[in-house]
């Protein structure tokens, strides 16, 4: 259910939907929810279920209740577009929701931030605690370990016969950890391995590192 991992000398927990839970901080880390985008595709006619509209907050729940956060930084992309029906339910959920919330404004939170802080929620181009970086995109900055989200990173998986499957994954450098998206309907983005990486793959309710074999060269981060 849960990886630990450690981190300038840190100590972190990866869960299997997808989130990072920093310890020494009671800080749970999500990227890449995507609200509001069910609704935004149902709205033009994709036959999306409507019940994966309630699937995003069932896990954000589900992340809340296991880790008993005393914060909560979503790192970008927290609502999809648009108001829509899906932004009373985001409501509901925050008032119900003790942790001290902040969003890393994403390229899809194109929401006023004031309507963000008409609920207490802080949102912020950046942030840094201590000695790690918190943003959307990916970054590089010297002295400083990034926490990031966007890309929605992926894994291809060979098997014998040839056969293949495509996992979404935590994907950390020395530099740096992309985290993967939360959401429903979000999509993801296969990445190569790079040398001195780590994967840590997510299938059903496991956080698997992935053995790197082979060294390949990393792919662009363009989305």
């Amino acid at each position: 259910m849960t990886h630990s991992i450690h981190i300038l000398e840190q100590n972190f927990k990866m869960y299997y939907s997808g989130v990072l839970f920093w310890d020494e901080q009671s800080m749970l880390i999500i990227s890449d929810v995507h609200l509001g985008k069910v609704s935004h595709f149902r709205k033009y006619g994709a036959a999306v279920p409507q019940q994966a509209v309630q699937k995003n907050f069932d896990a954000l729940n589900e992340v809340v209740d296991f880790f008993k956060p005393k914060s909560i930084v979503f790192l970008g992309d927290l609502f999809h577009s648009s108001l829509n029906s899906e932004w009373e339910l985001f409501e509901h959920w925050v008032k119900g929701t003790s942790a001290k919330i902040l969003l890393i404004s994403g390229n899809h939170d194109i929401i006023s931030p004031l309507k963000y802080e008409e609920m207490g929620i802080a949102v912020l181009p950046e942030l840094i605690v201590a000695s790690f970086l918190m943003t959307h995109h990916p970054e590089e900055r010297d002295g400083l370990f990034n926490f990031s989200g966007h890309i929605h990173p992926a894994i291809r998986l060979t098997g014998l016969g040839r056969q293949s499957v495509r996992l979404p994954c935590f994907y950390k450098t020395h530099q740096q950890m992309i985290l993967p998206a939360f959401g429903e309907f979000t999509g993801a983005y296969t990445l190569e391995p790079c040398e001195g990486c780590e994967v840590f793959a997510l299938l059903g309710d496991a956080v698997l590192p992935v053995p790197i074999k082979e060294v390949k060269k990393r792919r662009s981060y363009r989305k």
